[in-house]
């Protein structure tokens, strides 16, 4: 079986072509955190936590408690959220901590950057994502990640 390669979706906050995960580069002021850490950041009051996966991620894989769902992509396409900037300023402030999880820490990196663009100050990505990296056999959630490291989370 041959490998495709990943499409390069255009991002509309930008006029370059992203790369496809995980080889995005990071914003200098995009910060990172580990899952515990994220949890840790998430007891304060203020702090904003999105997941930014696809509604069907969202719900059928599971979430993050307390996540709210705003997809980077989405199905049936997978083609970036036009609105995504603006949903996400209906939940946060731009002077808000917020933490963002995707599947396993790729995603995230590019929306962090489109959110510090357009002026967020405080943007954190969940490293190994909610799933977190692939194991030998191709299963995810058996390396490390958020539902990995016992973190809480629900399933519809």
């Amino acid at each position: 079986m041959t490998q495709r390669a990943c499409p390069r979706p255009e991002n509309p906050h930008s006029s370059s072509v992203l790369p496809s995960a995980p080889h995005s580069p990071m914003h200098p002021r995009l910060q990172q955190l580990l899952p515990e850490e994220a949890f840790t950041l998430l007891q304060n009051k203020g702090v904003a936590f999105v997941d930014i996966r696809s509604e069907i991620e969202h719900f059928f894989v599971g979430n993050p408690k307390g996540a709210i769902n705003i997809p980077w992509q989405d199905a049936p396409d997978f083609e970036l959220n036009p609105h995504f900037i603006r949903e996400v300023s209906q939940i946060a402030k731009k002077e808000q901590p917020i933490i963002l999880i995707c599947r396993s820490g790729h995603r995230s990196i590019d929306a962090g950057n489109a959110l510090i663009q357009e002026g967020f100050q405080q943007v954190y990505h969940v490293l190994e994502g909610f799933e977190g990296d692939r194991d030998a056999n191709h299963h995810r959630s058996s390396v490390n990640g958020w539902r990995f490291r016992g973190l809480p989370w629900v399933q519809c």
